[in-house]
């Protein structure tokens, strides 16, 4: 017996020892990453200043007189993102109330699977039906010369947040316990009361959650929201062709050098930056939130 307890607890050390150099490793990629993302690109902050930086409203990277403005970035990125959380959330957290408290066993496996299947489809090929269906659409509907713009950049977005959220919130949904359910039915609410003021209202750290993975899958996305936004440096306009953040690094790392090249990673750092906020800001929104219950 005496054996076999050492052997449990020397494997139960190892499995400690194993659990907790995976987390160490975890910290240490942050680290390195954003060690990385602030000696990149602070050089370039350094030359062409931070105000002009942030706040300048023409980007020409290739011009004889190069200008490196990055705010239309940041607004179209901030514009692009709000628009698809407040489009994509409401409609991913009733599809999560659905598939959890309301649907038919057969329905609910159906679109179970259709949000999982969503879920693993690739970032182009997003684009590339938005480009084929979605950018034809809009310049039709809207009488535009391209449609190619914020607008179609949005409900692209929109739809591929759609998974995270409603995987999330079905999760968190479901983890309410029962009793709080059956009190409120007891009561005397109806089902379509008791979901929406009793369980959703205690599943909302996990709804939270979820709307922050939506919030870093939208902003950081390029590759479709390239496709059918225009990729133009322009100010925002929701019919106007524009860049996002991670466009504009994606578009011209593979042929930049020199400034050009260290202002990229300059976007990328303020792009780093810009998710790490918001990311603290929702945790603080939650944590007070807790207390106050």
């Amino acid at each position: 017996m005496n054996k076999i307890k050492k052997t449990a607890r020397l494997i139960e050390k190892a499995m400690y020892l194993l659990f907790l150099m995976c987390g160490m490793l975890t910290i240490l990629f942050v680290i390195l990453i954003t060690v990385f993302l602030v000696t990149s690109g602070i050089p370039a902050i350094q030359k062409i200043g931070l105000f002009n930086f942030l706040f300048g409203k023409t980007w020409a990277s290739t011009a004889v007189l190069p200008s490196y403005g990055i705010l239309p970035f940041i607004l179209t990125s901030t514009y692009g993102t709000c628009g698809a959380i407040l489009v994509g959330v409401p409609i991913g957290l009733l599809c999560a109330i659905f598939l959890a408290k309301m649907s038919p066993q057969g329905i609910g496996s159906i679109v179970r699977n259709v949000v999982d299947l969503l879920a693993g489809i690739p970032s182009v090929v997003y684009g590339l039906v938005g480009m084929i269906l979605i950018v034809p659409y809009v310049r039709e509907f809207f009488h535009l010369p391209d449609g190619a713009n914020l607008f179609s950049a949005i409900l692209v977005l929109t739809i591929m947040i759609l998974p995270s959220v409603i995987s999330v919130s079905e999760t968190a949904i479901k983890a309410v316990p029962k009793e709080y359910e059956e009190a409120s039915l007891a009561l005397g609410a109806t089902k379509t009361e008791t979901v929406f003021k009793v369980v959703v209202p205690a599943a909302k750290s996990g709804i939270i959650t979820a709307v922050v993975l939506g919030i870093g899958r939208a902003i950081g996305e390029a590759m479709a929201v390239m496709m059918v936004a225009g990729n133009v440096a322009n100010m925002p306009k929701l019919f106007g062709s524009v860049r996002f953040l991670t466009t504009a690094v994606a578009s011209e790392m593979s042929y930049s050098s020199g400034l050009q090249r260290q202002a990229l990673f300059s976007i990328a750092l303020v792009l780093f930056l810009f998710i790490m906020t918001i990311n603290l800001v929702l945790n603080l929104i939650v944590k007070r939130g807790e207390h106050s219950d």
